[in-house]
């Protein structure tokens, strides 16, 4: 028999080549090809890169990733809608080869995920909120016992990552931290504004300087003044006036010259009942710190005495005003009647 350095050498190897193999099952020498050869070593020694593994889990699920077989593994879910809750139980760490990722991929939205170590010591990067057709993939290291997310993007908090998924509202101001106010986004264009509160707009310093609405409906607005231009028109069936708190009431003690005291934008005023005689005026003074020199008092008789029997004016100074009361009947009049007044204010430039 030959040896094996004088044989001839073969420059191409087939699969079909012939190797001699001893077989200690038989007790002799065989031969076996290059082939099955190869077959042997694959399904003995070399493991597949990627092991897949499908689940339809439901609500508050626990499933665990299978000890590797492979370098990946891919857990892909696929349940039926979204679900609230739900646990990955990772593989035992004592049984994770180094460099070991898991790929954990889901159809549908996954509100609360967590991602349990099994005998690691951390997970740096982990996600607890899947958005339906998303993915999250970590990857064991073995020098510190720990997994890693490796995604390209970036790994977000599950608040930010619940708006990314559903971009509400009330998902965009969960995921705020500085935040004021509570309700719907508002854009420039007809924005419906409810119960809105400007504080004191810093305007000298260009923080709310002329800032234009378009057409907006703004339901019970506070402020201390409104600047406009051009007439000012209701369109509707409401009106102009002071609401319920701006009034007040007041009634004359002695005779229709004693003073009376109510600072208020507007009231009634009770005069006492005593005798007016025939073309005659007198006169009191009503103090209202609300009224300015210049504003304007609107008086009517409202109740109280004949109707249509008396002439009302009023002169304003700063702090008070001057009120004339004449009867225009033709005899004597000893009525206790009500006036209503408005102060409008006005000025002269």
């Amino acid at each position: 028999m030959p040896q094996i350095n004088q044989l001839p050498v073969l420059s191409t190897i087939s699969s079909g080549d012939q190797l001699p193999v001893y077989s200690p099952n038989n007790g002799d020498a065989r031969r076996t090809s290059i082939g099955s050869l190869l077959t042997f070593f694959q399904q003995s020694f070399a493991s597949p890169t990627l092991s897949v593994n499908l689940y339809v889990p439901g609500s508050g699920f626990n499933i665990t990733v299978p000890t590797p077989v492979s370098n990946d593994q891919w857990m892909l879910l696929q349940p039926a809608g979204t679900l609230a809750t739900g646990t990955i139980t990772l593989p035992l760490n004592t049984g994770v080869p180094d460099g070991t990722t898991v790929l954990i991929t889901t159809t549908q939205e996954i509100t609360s995920l967590t991602i349990a170590l099994n005998g690691a010591t951390a997970i740096y990067g982990g996600v607890s909120f899947l958005g339906a057709g998303t993915a999250t993939a970590i990857r064991f290291y073995q020098p510190t016992n720990s997994w890693y997310q490796i995604n390209a993007d970036a790994v977000y908090g599950a608040n930010v990552q619940a708006f990314l998924a559903v971009p509400s509202s009330a998902n965009l101001r969960a995921a705020m931290t500085d935040e004021t106010g509570t309700g719907l986004l508002v854009f420039a264009t007809s924005p419906t504004l409810t119960t809105p509160i400007i504080t004191n707009p810093a305007v000298s310093t260009g923080t709310f300087t002329s800032p234009t609405f378009v057409t907006p409906v703004i339901g019970a607005a506070t402020g201390t003044s409104l600047s406009t231009t051009g007439n000012q028109v209701i369109t509707s069936t409401g009106k102009h006036g002071y609401a319920t708190g701006a009034g007040g009431v007041v009634t004359q003690l002695t005779d229709k010259t004693t003073a009376v005291t109510l600072s208020k934008s507007t009231g009634q005023i009770t005069l006492a009942g005593a005798a007016l005689a025939a073309s005659t005026t007198v006169s009191f003074t009503l103090t209202n710190t609300v009224i300015e020199a210049g504003d304007i008092l609107i008086m009517n008789h409202i109740s109280g005495g004949t109707a249509g029997s008396y002439l009302l004016n009023a002169q304003s100074a700063a702090g008070s005003a001057s009120i004339n009361v004449r009867n225009i009947s033709l005899g004597s009049l000893s009525e206790a009647i009500v006036i209503a007044f408005a102060v409008i204010k006005a000025v002269s430039a």
